[in-house]
């Protein structure tokens, strides 16, 4: 039930514009606030005063916030609690046992956004993978002349996605299965956070992850690369010539990722940012 500080400020956390509700906002600083922080505290919340703020902002009657609290006891992450997650300046839903954005992942919009700066309006973009659609509503918010599309296999994923892109847009399947046949050919970046976990180390996650988010979501099978190498395999049919695969991975597993796209005929390098704790395979058609 441990939430860490880069999680809280990349997912979600505490509205700064108006509520769209009257909410329970009592001061900060009173008995009520720090009880609940003390709950919280309690059962492993490290952030727990700021945790408490976002439910104070959500909760429409005192009941409300109880039940709130309650579930976040209970383990229930708090972007599930809340019903929404910030990432990457846009703000997406999540429903119970869709796959959390995490921050790290802002380095795939980063990179992607600026590959469409050197490209003409309306290239295509596709989110394989989607979960929430954070990524391709990310991409979408800095470069709303994209046609981004996105693909899940989860239905609750794919109704999560379809209210922060375009409906028509996003499709439920399995990675390319779902794409239309007219985008082959024509993708100018393709983004892929896949699950690169290794099965063994699942059980090592911490408990919001492997208890509250589907296992295909986090499982990446023994090496943990087993859906990176879809990925890769898949990609040259749906790329345009000059196209671009940007895949999530780790520092330990990126050398593994690069000769996964040389096997796929791809030219590839690594991106890293330590601020984020992000490495991100950089992919391109051709030796």
């Amino acid at each position: 039930m441990l939430v860490t500080r880069r999680r809280l400020r990349g997912a979600a956390r505490r509205r700064t514009g108006p509520c769209d509700h009257d909410g329970v906002s009592p001061d900060p600083g009173t008995a009520e606030t720090a009880r609940l922080a003390a709950r919280l505290r309690a059962v492993g919340c490290v952030w727990a005063e700021e945790e408490v703020a976002l439910l104070l902002d959500e909760a429409l009657t005192p009941a409300h916030l109880e039940a709130l609290v309650v579930r976040r006891e209970a383990g229930v992450p708090l972007e599930v609690v809340v019903g929404w997650a910030a990432f990457a300046g846009v703000r997406v839903p999540v429903e119970p046992g869709v796959f959390v954005p995490r921050a790290r992942s802002a380095l795939l919009v980063r990179l992607a956004v600026e590959e469409l700066g050197v490209r003409p309006a309306a290239a295509v973009v596709v989110d394989l993978g989607c979960g929430t659609g954070a990524l391709g509503a990310a991409v979408a918010s800095a470069r709303p002349d994209a046609e981004v599309w996105a693909v899940d296999v989860d239905p609750a994923a794919v109704r999560c996605a379809r209210q922060v892109l375009a409906p028509e847009r996003v499709r439920e399947g399995d990675l390319y299965d779902a794409l239309p046949a007219a985008l082959a050919g024509r993708v100018a970046v393709l983004l892929a956070n896949a699950p690169y976990v290794p099965t063994a180390a699942v059980a090592l996650m911490p408990p919001e992850a492997r208890l509250h988010e589907q296992l295909r979501a986090l499982d990446g099978g023994v090496d943990g690369l087993d859906v990176q190498r879809r990925v890769l395999a898949g990609a040259a049919r749906w790329l345009a010539p000059d196209g671009l695969v940007l895949v999530e991975t780790s520092r330990g597993q990126s050398a593994a990722s690069a000769a996964a796209a040389g096997a796929a005929g791809m030219t590839a390098r690594v991106e890293v940012d330590d601020d984020l704790d992000a490495t991100v395979l950089v992919a391109r058609p051709g030796r």
